[in-house]
This record gives structure tokens, C-alpha cells and sequence, in this order.
């Protein structure tokens, strides 16, 4: 497999895109255990709003990790 190479010159090698991948399922984990704090556990609406926003944020990036190490394979 050819190493990827980006738009400033550098090349990500498969161990890299390996750890991409890795971080993406974390921000998916992450995501998920702060919706489940942010619905089930925590009781302040202010609190729960803000750990809804940031598990957002963390599903999004997770999101968009993965599918650039999808469509770079």
C-alpha cells in the first residue's frame, strides 16, 4: 500500500491512518458515555446541556475521522 500523500507534501503511512482510525473510535466512545451522563445521570439542565453540546462536538470529529480513513483506504 502506497503511503497517502497530502496537499503540504507529507505522506501519512499506514500506522498513521491506524491511529487516526483509533482516535475516531475514542471521540465515538467518548461521545457516547457523555450523551448517556448528559440524559440519564446529571440533573442540572445547564450542565447536561453542555455535556450534550460537547458529546456533539466529539461526535462530529469522531464522524469525520473515520469516514476520511474510509475514503483514503
Amino acid at each position: 500500500m502506497k503511503d497517502l500523500v497530502l496537499l503540504a507534501g507529507t505522506s501519512i503511512s499506514p500506522m498513521d491512518m491506524m491511529w487516526i482510525s483509533f482516535y475516531s473510535i475514542g471521540f465515538l466512545l467518548v461521545a457516547s458515555a457523555l450523551i448517556y451522563l448528559s440524559r440519564q445521570k446529571i440533573k442540572n439542565r445547564l450542565v447536561s446541556t453542555i455535556l450534550a453540546i460537547i458529546a456533539y462536538i466529539f461526535l462530529i470529529i469522531g464522524f469525520l475521522t473515520m469516514v476520511f480513513v474510509i475514503m483514503t483506504f
